[in-house]
């Protein structure tokens, strides 16, 4: 065998770049976005590598059987936490048992820029707790794995489901008995819009 360094074919120690060292300074993976959204993307991330804190924001998902919104990120409401936890007796409103004061769009909207709110249409994830007529934070910015609620569009039709990648393929499974899982098939035009990472529930 001998001993002098490949220098053409094949994989040779020490070739190509190293990781974390492209445009974005962190390690990349191959994604599937629909062709019309490939330049707003490319642009929304030259803008954000230019001014982290103030990249653009990103185009709501439009479909013909959902409505989203866009949080309202410049408004601050500090409610007060109370330290007692729920009891079944009255709690005590006093001053002295408040702990902190707590602004919900902190707490729920960690990243406003990639953050859209969606309101929900049926009943198929009610055994998540997410209701028909709920509304949920979604977050573009978190990676939709195994097990995640997801919002996605299939055929041009948002849907809130669970995320399931499994060795019989990609499903999208309801949280309802009444309804069945759908299988993602490679000529399905799914796209995963975003991660729910909250429900807002009105009694």
């Amino acid at each position: 065998m001998s001993d002098t360094p490949k220098t053409h074919g094949g994989k040779r120690p020490g070739a190509g770049r190293k990781k974390g060292s492209g445009l974005y300074n962190e390690p990349t993976k191959v994604v599937r976005l629909p062709e019309s959204q490939v330049p707003v993307i490319k642009e929304w991330l030259k803008a954000r590598a230019k001014s982290p804190t103030h990249a653009p924001e990103l185009p709501l998902p439009k479909a013909n059987n959902a409505e989203t919104l866009r949080p309202d990120a410049s408004s601050h409401v500090d409610l007060p936490l109370f330290s007692h936890k729920v009891v079944a007796g009255f709690p005590s409103p006093a001053d002295d048992n408040i702990e902190a004061r707590l602004d919900l769009n902190e707490h729920y909207i960690r990243n406003p820029e990639t953050t859209f709110l969606v309101k929900v249409q049926g009943d198929s994830m009610k055994k998540s707790g997410i209701h028909h007529g709920d509304i949920l934070v979604v977050d573009r910015s978190i990676n939709p794995v195994d097990g995640k609620i997801v919002i996605a569009a299939i055929d041009s039709e948002l849907t809130v489901k669970r995320l399931s990648v499994k060795s019989t393929g990609t499903w999208l499974v309801p949280e309802n008995d009444d309804y069945t899982p759908i299988l993602v098939k490679e000529e399905s035009n799914l796209v995963i819009w975003g991660v729910v990472t909250t429900v807002m529930h009105s009694f």
